[in-house]
């Protein structure tokens, strides 16, 4: 992807594309995440394998954030209520780089912001499941990749 970065876009490619593996301190962040608040089971499982991801020249970015990040943010500004009803609760895990924030709750499902303020944020529920996000940050990079653009995610 960065090969032809410069050349499609003039200017070389300005961040980071990785994904991490997760280390003793990010699998420890998990733990610790898992036993504050309801986290799914995929959420738990991707973080005791992943670290971070940081898709930096995709688009605006993509951005999943390592647990102790996720941890972090939940001990300073709590949960961010999701879904239609705003009952559920969901851990912000992630950003398009764009000001919107992704939001994971506790059956699973991946949340969006509709805009860059966690307040009081409107969310659209944008995947059933983290595999299912996983597969669309996917398509996002492949479609970037063959064109230039990501979508909608």
């Amino acid at each position: 992807m960065t090969g032809e970065f410069e050349e499609r876009h003039g200017f070389p490619p300005p961040g980071t594309n990785e994904a991490w593996p997760a280390d003793h301190d990010d699998q420890a962040a998990a733990r610790r995440l898992a036993q504050v608040t309801p986290t799914p089971a995929d959420l738990d499982t991707f973080y005791d394998t992943i670290g971070d991801v940081t898709w930096a020249d995709v688009g605006n970015g993509y951005f999943l954030e390592p647990a102790c990040s996720v941890l972090r943010r939940l001990q300073e500004d709590g949960i961010v209520k999701a879904g239609t009803d705003r009952k559920v609760h969901g851990l912000v895990i992630g950003s398009n780089g764009g000001g919107l924030a992704y939001a994971a709750g506790p059956h699973g499902a991946v949340y969006r912001t509709r805009t860059a303020s966690l307040d009081e944020p409107e969310l659209d529920r944008v995947a059933d499941d983290l595999r299912q996000f996983l597969e669309l940050l996917e398509h996002s990079l492949t479609r970037f990749i063959t064109d230039g653009e990501t979508g909608n995610l």
